[in-house]
């Protein structure tokens, strides 16, 4: 692992011109993709600072809302999102990888400065919507970057390197949040957080704005993928990216409900705060992650989404039936599993389903599907939350689950289905490609 690290030093100089980047074919852990994968580790620290602040904050005697204000906020952050990534990946494509980062790192960041001055749940609402636009731009630039500085046979292994990032932003972000907040610091928290994202941006300045992809490269993509001209909806939303995309929105509900209803949850149950319980859960998901790295190529991803959505309904399904402290911790193991199984292979599926010239508007539809899930789950559980309370709630999160465990099986990855399986039986299924 430690030689990949030297893969691509040669060509730091043409990287800080912004000049396109030749990735190894052999190589995985480059410069470039660790310095992609900092970057969204500092972004991520801003999200999941604003993770257990926002809910708070909406249901302080500041703005004086109540559960559906929280899944309100969860919602329009996503749909605003939503919105803006299919101009993202056609902008990625047009200006570059890294001008898409550094301006939604940006974007983002002014969101949340100027939720440190509000006092109101309106123009909140407004700013977070400003924070999803971002969001979805330093996703889908640094996503689309991993995939295309990712081999082949080694895309999920990439996708579950980079997922640490995040997932690990997501983590420690809420505990750090908790800290700073002390219950009554909100401004001085949502000021930190904004400079996290600012930290991001500086970092993405360093990163190639294209890549000649490892595909590219041997012939692969455009031997084995098509091309046909999309018309309608197909021109904005990417078909490969729609069933697996359907999964992991369904995931992310479960997820999101965790998220949401934790924080002020864990308070009645006798916590004095839910930084523990976030910090438990970007542990879990970190060690799966870094130490099963190879798991999503090894079993594919029939097995390994399975076993995430699993993990998060019996996590979700504890929360909703035992009101008890170490129902917390046990939800927050298992939420951990299931957030480091659900997304690389999803993602890898997706991925070697398209040409490269696609890949950005692959990406950023499949991971549009992030915010389909939180939006959804946001208005339908928060408003499930304020007519039979927060407990209940996290039955909405494992019906959400379990319906995305049907269309994985049945439609995204059906036994027999030559991606779905391990990478053994994936290779062995691939066309050849002529030199």
């Amino acid at each position: 692992m430690m030689a990949d690290l030297t893969a691509g030093d040669e060509t730091s100089d043409d990287l800080r011109r912004g000049r396109t980047y030749v990735a190894p074919t052999d190589r995985l852990l480059t410069v470039p993709f660790l310095t992609v994968t900092v970057s969204a580790l500092a972004f991520f620290m801003y999200i999941g600072t604003l993770l257990p602040l926002i809910p708070l904050y909406i249901e302080s005697d500041v703005i004086g809302g109540n559960e559906f204000g929280v899944g309100l906020n969860i919602a329009v952050f996503a749909v605003a999102a939503i919105l803006a990534r299919p101009f993202i990946g056609r902008l990625a494509n047009r200006y570059g990888r890294r001008w898409v980062m550094v301006g939604g790192a940006l974007i983002a960041a002014s969101g949340g400065l100027g939720m440190s001055q509000v006092e109101s749940l309106l123009p909140l609402l407004g700013l977070r919507m400003l924070t999803g636009i971002g969001e979805a731009a330093v996703f889908v630039g640094a996503a689309t970057l991993i995939a295309d500085l990712s081999p082949r046979q080694r895309r999920a292994e990439g996708a579950s390197y980079f997922s640490v990032a995040v997932f690990t932003g997501l983590g420690l972000g809420p505990v750090f949040g908790e800290q700073l907040l002390n219950d009554v610091e909100f401004e001085r928290t949502f000021i930190a957080g904004g400079i996290f994202a600012l930290v991001a941006g500086c970092i993405a300045l360093f990163v190639p704005d294209h890549v000649v992809s490892p595909d590219e490269q041997s012939g692969a993509s455009s031997a084995t993928t098509p091309k046909p001209a999309r018309s309608g909806l197909s021109k904005y939303v990417h078909p490969s990216a729609i069933l697996p995309g359907a999964v992991l929105a369904l995931g992310v509900g479960g997820l999101t409900s965790f998220f949401l209803f934790v924080p002020d949850y864990s308070r009645d149950l006798g916590l004095s705060n839910s930084g523990g319980l976030f910090l438990v859960y970007a542990l879990v998901s970190l060690l799966i992650r870094i130490f099963g790295a190879t798991l999503p190529d090894r079993l594919g991803p029939r097995r390994m989404v399975t076993i995430a959505l699993a993990a998060f309904a019996v996590g979700l399904f504890a929360l909703a039936t035992v009101a008890s402290v170490w129902t917390l911790w046990f939800a927050a193991v298992l939420i951990g599993i299931g957030a480091a199984f659900n997304y690389p292979s999803l993602n890898a599926l997706t991925v070697n389903r398209v040409a490269d010239s696609e890949r950005a508007q692959a990406i950023s539809s499949f991971t549009m599907f992030f915010e389909i899930g939180s939006a959804i789950s946001g208005l339908a559980i928060g408003a499930l939350a304020q007519i039979v309370g927060k407990q209940s709630a996290f039955y909405g999160g494992v019906v959400m689950v379990l319906l995305g465990m049907v269309v994985l099986r049945r439609w995204v990855a059906p036994v027999g289905s030559p991606d779905s399986g391990p990478r053994a039986a994936r290779v062995a299924a691939m066309p050849a490609v002529a030199d």
